[in-house]
């Protein structure tokens, strides 16, 4: 079984690559969702969250537009709720791939936003990166609700930037054109994947002194 890491910076279209690989019957873990489910009701975290942000949660529910006040403009709080978090959110990476490996699946999806800032790619064995011009990224963030240049300026500062990403994919899927183009992207990429020419970057790219090595082959690859 091929673990697929998907990511890319906000306003990319990874959503929308999620809900192709989805109908091209692909299993997806979400790990957005399961932050959700860690702040939601009952969530393991909130007990946690509580004390360490003191005023954030009532009842046994997190308020997430305090808890995200809290975190936006201070790096320390913000490393604080990420080391609440992320070690929780691999767990469920690990527990899902363990039972789709069970169920003899061939390629898993494993849809992390932050992949590269907390070294989920180690988890994969290919990562495809979205990624379109920064016009569009920008026009697509701005019209969404809420969202402002300041808050758009403060996600991008908290991220590794889509030039980086771009550098250290496996496959760079570009997404500023059209859906149909996007999808003919990806599914050049899964054909590959399931015909057996990827070899996992967990073998092909490490040398004898365990040095990354670039793996430059096949359709839509980063090059």
């Amino acid at each position: 079984m091929l673990v697929i890491g998907l990511t890319g910076s906000i306003g990319m279209g990874k959503s929308s690559a999620v809900a192709m690989l989805r109908r091209m019957g692909l299993p997806v873990h979400d790990a957005d969702a399961a932050v959700h489910e860690l702040i939601g009701p009952g969530g393991g975290a909130v007990e946690e969250i509580a004390k360490a942000f003191r005023g954030v949660v009532k009842d046994g529910v997190v308020d997430r537009r305090r808890l995200g006040d809290k975190v936006f403009k201070d790096p320390a709080a913000r490393a604080k709720l990420e080391s609440i978090l992320h070690p929780r959110v691999r767990r469920a990476a690990q527990d899902f791939i363990k039972r789709q490996a069970r169920l003899r699946r061939d390629l898993v999806v494993l849809d992390i936003p932050l992949l590269f800032e907390t070294g989920g790619e180690e988890l994969c064995d290919a990562v495809i990166v979205v990624s379109a011009p920064p016009t569009i990224q920008r026009q697509r963030v701005l019209s969404r609700p809420g969202m402002t240049e300041a808050k758009f300026a403060g996600i991008l500062a908290a991220q590794v930037s889509d030039r980086e990403k771009r550098r250290r994919a496996d496959f760079v899927v570009e997404t500023g054109l059209s859906k149909g183009q996007t999808l003919r992207q990806l599914t050049a990429v899964v054909r590959m994947l399931r015909g057996g020419g990827w070899a996992s970057r967990h073998r092909s790219r490490r040398g004898p002194a365990g040095a990354r090595r670039r793996h430059r082959t096949g359709t839509a690859p980063n090059a």
